[in-house]
């Protein structure tokens, strides 16, 4: 089993910049290994991906956030982080770090939400005009 916890979110003006961080912790000797990723929900809409990064470093990210947003890995720190930059309006969400234990190296095309088995609780991020 393995443990996710949010952090970094909070209210900001438009054009701003934040860093979230995911801290895994329980099963996390294979956690160089793991694909992980950002989603985030706003109010009265589906879910929806944000970032994904593999074993190997390599990236997707959504097109809404692409040029804005980067996905790193920590993994001696069991740790991966968005910072994000020139946030919008629309970025107001509430976003969710996702793991699983696959090594998505090579498939990042092709995942999904429903690839990932391990879940955050959320940090809420709220961007104003």
């Amino acid at each position: 089993q393995v443990q996710l916890v949010e952090s970094g979110g909070e209210s900001v003006l438009a054009g701003g910049s934040l860093t979230l961080s995911c801290a895994a912790s329980g099963y996390t000797v294979t956690y160089s290994t793991y694909c992980l990723a950002w989603f985030r929900q706003a109010p009265g809409k589906e879910r929806e991906e944000v970032a994904f990064i593999a074993s190997d470093g390599s990236t997707r990210y959504a097109d809404s956030v692409k040029g804005r947003f980067t996905i790193s890995r920590d993994n001696a720190g069991y740790t991966v982080k968005l910072q994000m930059n020139s946030l919008k309006h629309e970025d107001t969400a509430m976003y969710y770090c996702a793991a699983d234990s696959w090594d998505c190296a090579g498939a990042l095309d092709s995942i999904d939400g429903d690839d990932f088995g391990y879940w955050g609780r959320g940090t809420q991020v709220t961007v104003s005009s």
